[in-house]
């Protein structure tokens, strides 16, 4: 039998470079194990051809913001013991459910499913955008504005509205408290007889239930259709794509 090795030993040994930078090259997606790119340094080669792209770089991968279209009943919080987002929304990262609109150009990589932070939790009952993030930058933003950046909400709802009730969601002449806190001002119109849409800032769970409970109607779904000025445009259900570098939150 062929002894097998670590391909970021074989990969070292081939460029006489360090094993750090033999690593750097195989996460990068520059190192192809007969023809197939290996994004696995532990990965075991024998007599197998080994070949770096002519393009590849040392330079440390960039961190990348991903934008998922969670599917309603699809859990999107965070783990109580780790902190780290749910099991059920790391499966929706893979390449085949990347957008077929992704306009970024970015080769994925394994990598960048990896220590990713979910920034926006969002209801299991719910769908829509879901931000996740590497990059410390983009979760400080999120997370700091929490209580003043926008959110848009399609919400479905059934019932009855009781006389002033839209006014009344809308706060011009009441104030919505909700668990003891005061909220700030929300806009909320009709789309069409059976669905509202909401612009609210600093949602907290449960509160566009309970608004909608208060003014005589039940919530059937809901949809986040944007964070901040990012909106989820037509990424399907179920894929995610990358954040653009001109796209700001």
């Amino acid at each position: 039998m062929t002894e097998t090795v670590r391909l970021a030993k074989a990969l070292a040994q081939m460029l006489n470079c360090s094993r750090r930078e033999a690593e750097q090259y195989i996460e990068g997606g520059w190192v192809r194990v007969d023809g197939v790119v290996v994004e696995e340094p532990q990965f075991r080669v024998g007599n197998q051809k080994i070949e770096l792209d002519r393009d590849a770089s040392l330079l440390a991968l960039t961190p990348v913001t991903l934008l998922l279209h969670k599917p309603a009943a699809y859990e999107a919080g965070l783990d109580g013991a780790s902190g780290k987002p749910a099991a059920p929304a790391l499966q929706l990262l893979t390449p085949a459910n990347r957008s077929a609109d992704d306009r970024s150009g970015i080769r994925p990589l394994k990598k960048h499913f990896s220590s990713q932070a979910l920034a926006t939790p969002l209801a299991t009952s719910a769908s829509g955008l879901v931000v996740l993030t590497q990059d410390w930058r983009v979760a400080r933003k999120l997370g700091e504005d929490a209580s003043v950046m926008e959110h848009e909400v399609i919400v479905e709802v059934a019932g009855q509205l009781v006389p002033g009730g839209l006014e009344r969601l809308n706060r011009v002449e009441h104030g919505f408290t909700f668990n003891g806190i005061l909220l700030p001002p929300a806009k909320v119109s009709w789309q069409n007889e059976t669905r509202l849409r909401f612009a609210l800032k600093g949602e907290r769970p449960g509160q566009i239930a309970y608004m909608c409970e208060t003014v005589g109607l039940s919530v059937q779904a809901m949809k986040r259709i944007r964070v901040g000025r990012v909106p989820m445009s037509s990424l399907a259900v179920g894929q995610w794509r990358y954040l653009l570098p001109t796209e700001r939150f």
